[in-house]
């Protein structure tokens, strides 16, 4: 009897499109996030404003706490899947072929072009040439204590890439445990826990107590959208984890509601914190370190309930209308997966680019800030769809596949 039972309570859970839809709102957001951060005050963007708004990061850190953890939580999601389909020899290739090269091309290649603009943006007499920077760049070191960022140098980054290589460097962590580890235990220890949060109510929000105490006293990072760079690991960790079980869906969608409301609560109470703390991201001080904590709290929340809410909205609200041609569907849906990577990778030295530029024009900054956006988003899905998608060799270089 136990045989028979074992697949119901295992099944994975069906593909769900929405999620590569979250995928792409949360890229394309980061288009007006980053050209909003040319006009923040109180961040160190590659070109900056004359004038620039306290209402930037106020208004952009809603979206912080949650866009970069959804996408690592529906990374490991996807790893669940493509680990027991490939095994993990086959996810970790697929993983250096897929994050591996674009990473690798993209740092060579794009990534010299903000730093050479914010040389040339912060200095007036700078007069560098562009081919006469590029060895300044190629300039690095080895730098362990930095792991995964094992590459430093002065001028050297990994820029907007850092989810890449974030999420790659957990990838190949990942395919050994999996390989290792006993499934007779693994599977048992998941069919426990899905039993436990199906059970008791709102247990599935006590992980925000470990993302509150990581960014309490582990600090925020900055340079990685906020967050502490080991909080995306468990974000990642538990999107593998929940892609486990049905179960566990079924538990976000129940949960969503009071999910989303802690979520905001927690949010709001940790603004006036980080707006009156001199270092919040870093400060040893009680109120820092409080708002800190309330970010943390406020993120996980919010991670479980975004895609409960949207998965709730979907099997009690279907579409009045005919669904569309299954074909068409699944057209689009794969259109919209294979475009992230690309468009992430691609968005952001086109942001600075354009920047470059516009931050020179005598306009007001909302007319700068519209122009900046329009401009770099139809410049970064024209160049996806006319340079990129179309040619092996271009598919291959940003992760897509042929």
């Amino acid at each position: 009897m136990a045989t028979r039972t074992e697949p119901e309570r295992s099944a994975l859970p069906e593909r769900r499109p929405e999620l590569d839809a979250i995928r792409m709102l949360v890229v394309i957001g980061l288009v007006f996030f980053h050209s909003a951060l040319v006009f923040a005050a109180d961040d160190d963007f590659y070109v900056k404003n004359a004038q620039t708004t306290e209402a930037v990061l106020i208004t952009a850190g809603f979206g912080v706490v949650w866009a970069m953890p959804l996408l690592f939580l529906i990374s490991g999601l996807g790893a669940w899947h493509s680990l027991h389909r490939r095994g993990a020899g086959g996810f970790a290739k697929e993983r250096l072929l897929r994050l591996g090269v674009p990473l690798v091309f993209a740092t060579l290649v794009l990534n010299p072009l903000p730093q050479w603009l914010r040389a040339r943006s912060a200095d007036a007499t700078y007069h560098e040439s562009y081919l006469g920077f590029l060895p300044r760049f190629y300039d690095v070191r080895l730098a362990p204590a930095e792991f995964p960022f094992l590459v430093q140098g002065e001028h050297f980054e990994t820029g907007h890439l850092w989810f890449v290589v974030l999420l790659l460097a957990f990838s190949l962590m990942l395919a050994p445990l999996f390989r290792w580890l006993p499934r007779e235990h693994v599977r048992h220890t998941c069919d426990r826990l899905a039993h436990t949060v199906l059970r008791r109510r709102s247990t599935v929000l006590l992980p925000a107590l470990a993302f509150a105490a990581i960014c309490a006293f582990a600090r925020m990072e900055e340079d990685f959208a906020g967050w502490h760079r080991w909080s995306y690991l468990l974000f990642f960790i538990a999107g593998f984890t929940l892609a486990a079980d049905d179960r566990f869906r079924a538990v976000m969608r129940r949960d969503a509601g009071l999910a989303a409301w802690l979520g905001v609560l927690l949010f709001a109470a940790c603004g006036p914190g980080f707006a009156l703390a001199d270092k919040p991201f870093t400060e040893a001080t009680v109120l820092a370190t409080a708002s800190r904590a309330l970010f943390g709290a406020a993120g996980w929340c919010l991670v479980v309930a975004i895609p409960g809410l949207l998965d709730r909205r979907r099997l009690r609200h279907p579409p009045a209308a005919p669904n569309p041609d299954p074909t068409t569907r699944r057209r689009l849906h794969g259109y919209l997966a294979a475009a992230v990577l690309p468009l992430y990778v691609l968005h952001q030295p086109i942001v600075v680019a354009v920047a470059y530029f516009v931050v020179g024009w005598p306009a007001p900054i909302p007319v700068k800030y519209t122009v900046l956006v329009t401009i770099a988003l139809a410049l970064t899905l024209a160049m996806y769809e006319l340079l990129i998608r179309r040619t092996r060799a271009t598919r291959f270089l940003f992760g897509m596949r042929p």
